[in-house]
């Protein structure tokens, strides 16, 4: 291996804490690269892993060496789109996927052709990721963010909407105001982090109303909430994005919306630990000129 696939690996393991799924990732072998780096250790003069039967971790001369191949590689790409006017490889992306399909993918076709040499590498799922250790240069989540120690950057807010099938209101009424809604039930979505249904929320001027209403079904999923919603389980709040063809072809109906939802923020998260590389620069940059503006449909 040259000495930049070296330091690419030597990366990766560190990142990985594995050889074999840093090999992997590097597309040699495991003996390929345990010679790698013990050619490089042995060139530093230096022990830069400490391995063991379940996990390899960094020496504090090899953190002081990551720390550097870091910076030379994103240096390298910054270097290489300043001469040549690309960025190219390979961008690793994590979003939920009601996101990716009707935020991202309509607009992809935009950032593809700005940037020809990059391929985009789409994860989907709600559930944390350790985007080091994962592989992954950064995610896209929505709503309020826990201390997680990376960088989060503001995309846009979504407008939220209240919405129900027409079977539904024809059985139960049209509510006018929050306070209407007795004898109305809701489509229970659980919250990841409390495991508990979250309540629906309205606003009137600056007052936040939360309302707490019966509910037959739990779910825990924003596409099964959706499609409980057009059965007429219940009433359900997304951002108004995912409705958009419900409510044209008249599948779904606004409620109360006079008094809608809080917005809810977008945000691009990536580590904090890491020199921003370019693509993952030129991708946060799309998604703050691109997205943000598209995250606020019309009535």
């Amino acid at each position: 291996m040259d000495r930049l696939a070296t330091l690419d690996l030597f990366i990766r393991i560190v990142d990985r804490g594995s050889f074999s799924a840093a090999a992997a990732a590097c597309g040699v072998s495991r003996p390929v690269a345990t010679a790698a780096i013990k050619a490089l250790e042995s060139r530093l003069g230096v022990r830069l892993l400490q391995r063991s039967t379940r996990h390899v971790r960094p020496t504090e001369e090899g953190i002081a060496y990551y720390r550097r191949c870091i910076a030379i590689l994103a240096d390298l790409e910054d270097a290489d789109r300043n001469a040549g006017g690309t960025v190219s490889g390979v961008l690793r992306v994590d979003m939920v996927g009601y996101l990716a399909r009707t935020v991202l993918l309509p607009a992809l076709p935009n950032f593809l052709a700005r940037h020809p040499a990059l391929t985009v590498h789409l994860g989907e799922g709600e559930r944390f990721v350790d985007l080091i250790r994962e592989g992954v240069d950064c995610v896209v989540r929505a709503g309020a963010l826990a201390d997680s120690g990376m960088v989060a950057r503001p995309v846009g807010v979504m407008q939220e909407v209240t919405v129900a099938s027409p079977d539904y209101l024809a059985r139960h009424g049209m509510p006018a105001t929050p306070e209407d809604l007795e004898g109305h039930q809701m489509i229970g979505f659980v919250s990841s982090r409390t495991g508990q249904p979250l309540p629906l929320e309205f606003t009137r001027g600056d007052e936040v109303i939360e309302v707490m209403l019966p509910t037959r079904l739990l779910v825990s999923g924003a596409e099964t909430s959706a499609a409980a919603a057009r059965q007429g389980l219940g009433l359900v709040q997304a951002p108004r994005y995912r409705f958009i063809d419900d409510l044209a072809n008249g599948t779904l109906i606004e409620v109360l919306a006079d008094f809608p939802p809080t917005p809810t923020p977008l945000s691009v998260l990536y580590p904090g630990s890491r020199q921003l590389s370019p693509r993952v620069r030129v991708f946060v940059d799309w998604l703050v000129e691109f997205i943000g503006p598209r995250l606020h449909p019309g009535k």
